[in-house]
C-alpha cells in the first residue's frame, strides 16, 4: 500500500501560487500562519505594525522568495490601501487574507476610558473591516477569495475582568457570518478561528505579570483538559485549511481551538 504524506513532515503546496496577506505577522499566530503558508506555496505579504528586526527575522524565516514585509496599522484605512496596491503590483490580487492583528483591552468597564475602547474596537474589529474592505474588489473580480479572521473563545464565552475585549470579538465573529453570506453567491469564503490560551508572547507577558507566574502557567494548563497549553502552529493549520481550495464549502463558520476548555460545566 503507498503511503499518503505527512503534512506535517512534507508540505504539500495547498496553496501554490495564491496571494496571502497575514496581518499582525511579526510573531505568535500571525508569523507561524506566514511561514506555514509559504512552506505551501502561497506568495506572502506580511502585513506588520512596525518595520523592525523582529519583523525581519520573520521575513528571512519563510521558506520561500514570494514574500514582502509591508508595514501599516490595521486602523488606517488609507495604508491597507497601500499595502494592496503594492501586493497587487507584485504578486497579482490577494486570493486570501488573514485577519490576525489584534490588541488584548481588559478592564472594569466603569474604569474603561473612552480611549481604551476605541482602541480596542479600532484595531480588534474595524481593522479587520479595513482589510477585508481592501481586498474584496481584487477577489470579487477574480471569482474567489478566502478571508480567515482570527477571533477568540472571548466571542463566546463570557470571562470577567476581561471587557471590553470579547465585545469587540463578538463582533468580529458577526463581521465573519454577515461577510460569508453576503458574497458567498460571487465565490468569496469569509471564516473565523476562535484560539483559547495559546503560547504567544500576549501570553507570556501575562505570565509574567502574574505575582508567581510558574503557579499561575500551571493553573492555566491544569484547566484545560489536555493538559497543555496551545501552539501558534496549531492554529496556523487550521487558517492553512479554511484559505485552501480543501475548505470550499466552508463558510460563514468560526472553528474554535481551544483543546476543549469552553465545554466545561465549571471553572
Amino acid at each position: 500500500m503507498t503511503r499518503r504524506p505527512d503534512p506535517r513532515t512534507t508540505p504539500l503546496p495547498r496553496l501554490a501560487g495564491k496571494v496571502a496577506i497575514v496581518t499582525g505577522a511579526t510573531q505568535g499566530i500571525g508569523a507561524a500562519t506566514a511561514r506555514l503558508f509559504a512552506a505551501h506555496g502561497a506568495k506572502i505579504v506580511l502585513n506588520v505594525l512596525e518595520d523592525n528586526a523582529q519583523a525581519r527575522d520573520t521575513l528571512a524565516s519563510l521558506d520561500t522568495g514570494d514574500a514582502m514585509l509591508f508595514e501599516a496599522d490595521v486602523t488606517h484605512p488609507d495604508a491597507i490601501g497601500r499595502m494592496v496596491a503594492a501586493a497587487n503590483e507584485r504578486f497579482g490580487p490577494p486570493d486570501v487574507l488573514v485577519n490576525n492583528a489584534g490588541i488584548n483591552v481588559f478592564n472594569d468597564p466603569l474604569s474603561l476610558s473612552d480611549e481604551e475602547w476605541t482602541r480596542c474596537f479600532e484595531v480588534d474589529l474595524k481593522g479587520a473591516w479595513n482589510c477585508a474592505k481592501a481586498v474584496l474588489p481584487g477577489m470579487l473580480a477574480l471569482g474567489h477569495g478566502s478571508i480567515v479572521n482570527i477571533a477568540s473563545v472571548h466571542g463566546h464565552k463570557i470571562i470577567p475582568h476581561c471587557f471590553p475585549y470579547p465585545v469587540a470579538k463578538h463582533g468580529l465573529i458577526g463581521l465573519t457570518k454577515a461577510l460569508g453570506i453576503e458574497y458567498a453567491a460571487r465565490g468569496i469564503r469569509v471564516n473565523s478561528i476562535s484560539p483559547g490560551l495559546v503560547l504567544t508572547a500576549i501570553a507570556e507577558a501575562g505570565f509574567a505579570a502574574a505575582p508567581d507566574p510558574e503557579a499561575e502557567r500551571r493553573k492555566q494548563t491544569e484547566i484545560l483538559p489536555n493538559k497543555r497549553i496551545g501552539e501558534p502552529e496549531e492554529i496556523a493549520y487550521t487558517a492553512l485549511f479554511l484559505a485552501s481550495d480543501e475548505a470550499r464549502y466552508i463558510n460563514a463558520a468560526d472553528i474554535r481551538i481551544d483543546g476543549g476548555r469552553s465545554q466545561l460545566y465549571h471553572e
